[in-house]
């Protein structure tokens, strides 16, 4: 991912409609001579209904769907009489697939990594929220051509991302299921709907007992470019033991950390994150990755720092002081610049020293970063709208409304 995974109208979708209104496939309508405002790049946006498609002069909402973690698709799902219309959109095009018809009711809730397959729940519960107690759990697996494996799976589960290979399913289980507290990470083999426990690091069982148990936020979620590995950054853990910690019997008392997931190979990890990361509030910390996947930078804006993490070794490698900050966090990632954000305040560090920073202000708190796709703009998310910025001066290039914005979830129809 490095899509962020941030979680959180222009036009509805009425229930039963067809597959144009499923897709969004109709234009903003535009009133006397008002002047035309284009988008260079095509954006895929959070707004209250749902994600929202931003395409030149082209705005469309679509409730009820789920992206991919690199942009290129969408699954969203409508009411068909007692059943669901299931429907794949090509983001780079606005173009709708022929509906897949599942039985009974379902809500997407993740998409395979190379975008072919759809895990469906039939409540909405994302992996940042708390679900309701139930013992057991619906989960459906459709692809194009219909429904792959139904499950009812024992206990309180959220379906997360799937294997590599789409054999498996990760998924967050809720302790206990009935009155949820804390979860663990799991993976479902769906050719026999079984949960287990993930591999260590060294790709060796987690023995009985040894899971990790997690009560803090999930704060943010990136894939790394090669799709091979979810890093969830959590916070306010104290207490917290690392399968490594409960397995060599080690006291743990991690504030902060990078949950790192081997989507290919199926073992866990997690890169602890110094003080005082996590003593703020959750909503201060925000990660990025590098377009390289070489490097995670991890921003704690209410201490003013940064951390800068090697992938490869899975250690923090430094920290660097930043001017400390208020408000909800964002950060972003180009070639040569960190793009850091929390209130209504951008600032551009080099990417290689995190240094040499530049602050500019915007008119609104941010809600979202993302780097253009030539690296000639960093746009900005805000209140109903979204501006594009020169990413060496700040310079407001352009601004576009939409309505009823939450965030930006990244680039559109990106490779």
């Amino acid at each position: 991912m490095t899509v962020t995974i941030s979680r959180r109208s222009i036009l509805t979708l009425l229930a039963g409609a067809g597959a144009a209104a499923l897709a969004g496939c109709e234009p903003v309508r535009r009133q006397g001579s008002e002047p035309v405002l284009t988008v260079p790049d095509p954006l895929l946006v959070q707004v209250t209904e749902g994600l929202g498609l931003l395409r030149g002069t082209d705005r469309r909402t679509i409730p009820r769907a789920v992206a991919s973690a690199d942009g290129m698709w969408l699954f969203a799902t409508a009411p068909d009489g007692p059943d669901t219309a299931c429907r794949r959109i090509d983001t780079a095009t606005g173009r709708a697939s022929a509906k897949a018809l599942l039985p009974g009711r379902w809500i997407p809730q993740a998409v395979s990594g190379d975008g072919t397959a759809v895990a469906l729940t039939t409540t909405g519960v994302t992996v940042t929220g708390r679900p309701p107690g139930r013992e057991v759990t619906p989960v459906l697996v459709a692809d194009l051509s219909g429904v792959r494996h139904r499950l009812n799976l024992a206990g309180n589960l959220v379906p997360e991302a799937f294997t590599a290979d789409r054999t498996g399913l990760f998924v967050l289980e809720w302790l206990p299921a009935t009155a949820p507290d804390r979860y663990r990470v799991r993976v479902v083999d769906l050719a026999t709907g079984v949960p287990g426990p993930l591999s260590t690091r060294d790709k060796q069982p987690v023995p009985p007992g040894a899971e990790e148990e997690m009560r803090g936020d999930g704060r943010q979620a990136v894939l790394a470019p090669d799709r091979t590995v979810l890093y969830t950054l959590y916070t306010h853990q104290p207490g917290h033991q690392h399968t490594r910690d409960l397995v060599s019997g080690r006291p743990g008392n991690a504030h902060a950390f990078v949950h790192t997931l081997n989507l290919r190979e199926r073992w866990a990890y997690c890169i602890d994150l110094p003080h005082p990361y996590g003593e703020a509030a959750a909503a201060g910390h925000a990660m990025a990755i590098t377009p390289d996947g070489g490097r995670l930078l991890v921003a704690d804006v209410s201490s003013g720092t940064v951390a800068d993490i090697s992938t490869e070794e899975l250690t923090v490698r430094r920290t660097v002081p930043q001017t400390r900050g208020t408000g909800i966090a964002h950060a972003a990632a180009g070639n040569d610049r960190l793009y850091l954000a929390a209130g209504t305040t951008v600032r551009a560090l080099n990417l290689t020293r995190l240094s040499d920073s530049l602050d500019w202000q915007v008119r609104e708190p941010v809600t979202g970063l993302v780097p253009g796709r030539d690296g000639s703009r960093l746009y900005v998310g805000q209140r109903d709208a979204v501006s594009w910025h020169d990413p060496v001066t700040g310079r407001e290039l352009g601004r576009v409304p939409v309505p009823g914005l939450v965030g930006l979830r990244g680039l559109a129809g990106s490779a």
